[in-house]
């Protein structure tokens, strides 16, 4: 191994080692109390050293948020290709499934996600862009819902059922979190859900 590689191997361990101490300390006492400060002295670096691989909080709460959607992009796809040859439906609902739970198991991470990094890892217009952009982890997360609609899409646009979906997932992964749905009815709701976007269209105008 060369010198460079063998820097470059450490810088990663050390952005690595700041991103994972930080999930540590807000699934321990929320993403309110984790700071540069706090960071710095949980892993014994100096505060300019972890500058030097993020310039503040936000940086680094994007960094997990990324993180969390290439996490979930997994689960979601682990889900689809279980069920890969059964019915659509069952398959649609096993991917609603592993996408609420993975919500449930980790409410910090996806606080993180879909809450404190506003417009970081979601979708962002960039200027010199005619559409809108999103960081790679966010795309292969939308890509493991769209593959799971397209078989049941019944020529509807499977994009906008996919941005359907995963609004309404996420209104349902909150509204339970925050215990304002009751909790025994989770499956009863996807069920619901499915039907409602599998059925006859609505005619517009």
């Amino acid at each position: 191994m060369t010198p460079r590689e063998r820097r470059l191997r450490e810088q990663g361990q050390r952005r690595q080692l700041i991103l994972s101490s930080a999930r540590e300390m807000a699934e321990a006492e929320g993403w309110d109390f984790v700071t540069t400060r706090r960071l710095a002295e949980r892993i014994e670096y100096s505060q300019p050293v972890l500058y030097q691989h993020f310039k503040n909080k936000d940086a680094i709460v994007h960094a997990v948020a990324l993180e969390g959607f290439g996490e979930l992009a997994g689960a979601l796809r682990a889900a689809r290709v279980r069920h890969a040859g059964a019915d659509p439906l069952e398959a649609l609902d096993a991917v609603a499934r592993a996408y609420l739970a993975f919500a449930a198991k980790g409410p910090v991470l996806y606080q993180a996600m879909l809450t404190l990094d506003a417009g970081g890892a979601g979708y962002a217009a960039d200027p010199g862009d005619a559409e809108p952009v999103a960081p790679q982890p966010v795309l292969d997360a939308l890509a493991e819902i769209r593959l799971a609609v397209e078989p049941v899409a019944q020529g509807r646009d499977p994009e906008l059922l996919t941005e359907v979906l995963w609004s309404t997932w996420h209104g349902l992964a909150t509204l339970t979190r925050g215990r304002r749905l009751r909790p025994d009815l989770t499956q009863e709701r996807l069920a619901a859900l499915t039907g409602i976007l599998t059925g006859p269209a609505a005619p517009v105008g």
